[in-house]
């Protein structure tokens, strides 16, 4: 489980972004082409305040991984929460399960990453004990942010393909995982649709939605809740008696 936040500066991490240096301000003003063009730049997407204090109750039950061990687990749920920290004005990457969507992916759509995470994490797990004394999820604001900086400028050993190409993918899938679907198993209570302040996913727009513009109350529905994206399951008996079906 990752570790409570305080309020904190991460001033060990580049500064070149907008004068506002929240980042909800920043992606809530970016809107959804905004935060992927984003992606593409470790300077802009780079958490400039840690969360606030994380109610350490909300996921306390056990539940199966993918693919990703409970070590591995821990230090990244702790760095996807430093990334897009929870804040003053609502939550972040940890409430939005990025991490269970990345453990989800590198059984898939990201299976080509497994083993930078698994090699990389476990060298940044190393490096945090080596010179913090302590496994990374456990560390303070100041000490995860100066460890996360050093990952990002290569001199975290042992990273794969690199610190700074490592750190980039996992800045990349924490986004995926903050602002996906809720169906692909991040964006937990849509906290990231809600943060962007997307209405969700509709098949048609009354002149009166069009009107109401950001101001659309979000219907806080997967694109898979509609049946036109849903493909229906086949009953298997009909594959029993040799039946077909168009489904």
């Amino acid at each position: 489980m990752a570790s409570s936040k305080k309020n904190h500066k991460a001033d060990s991490f580049p500064k070149d972004g907008p004068v506002d240096t929240s980042r909800r301000n920043l992606i809530k003003g970016a809107g959804m082409v905004g935060v992927a063009a984003l992606g593409t730049s470790a300077e802009n997407i780079i958490a400039q305040e840690s969360s606030k204090e994380r109610n350490i109750n909300t996921m306390i039950s056990r539940e199966a991984l993918e693919v990703l061990t409970a070590d591995e687990a821990e230090t990244l749920e702790a760095i996807c929460g430093c990334l897009i920290p929870s804040d003053e004005n609502g939550p972040g990457a940890f409430e939005a399960r990025a991490a269970h969507y990345i453990d989800k992916s590198l059984a898939s759509h990201n299976k080509s990453a497994r083993d930078y995470y698994m090699v990389s994490l476990d060298a940044i797990n190393q490096y945090s004990k080596k010179t913090r004394g302590n496994a990374f999820h456990r560390l303070i604001d100041d000490h995860q942010f100066s460890i996360l900086s050093a990952v990002q400028e290569d001199k975290v050993p042992g990273c794969s393909p690199n610190g700074s190409d490592f750190f980039n993918i996992v800045r990349n899938h924490t986004i995926d995982g903050t602002f996906c679907d809720p169906y692909y198993g991040g964006n937990q209570n849509f906290v990231g649709w809600d943060m962007l302040n997307y209405p969700g996913i509709r098949l048609s727009a009354s002149e009166t939605d069009v009107a109401q513009g950001p101001d659309l109350t979000p219907n806080h529905q997967s694109a898979y809740d509609h049946d036109t994206y849903t493909k229906m399951v086949i009953n298997g008996s009909m594959n029993q008696r040799g039946g077909q079906s168009d489904a």
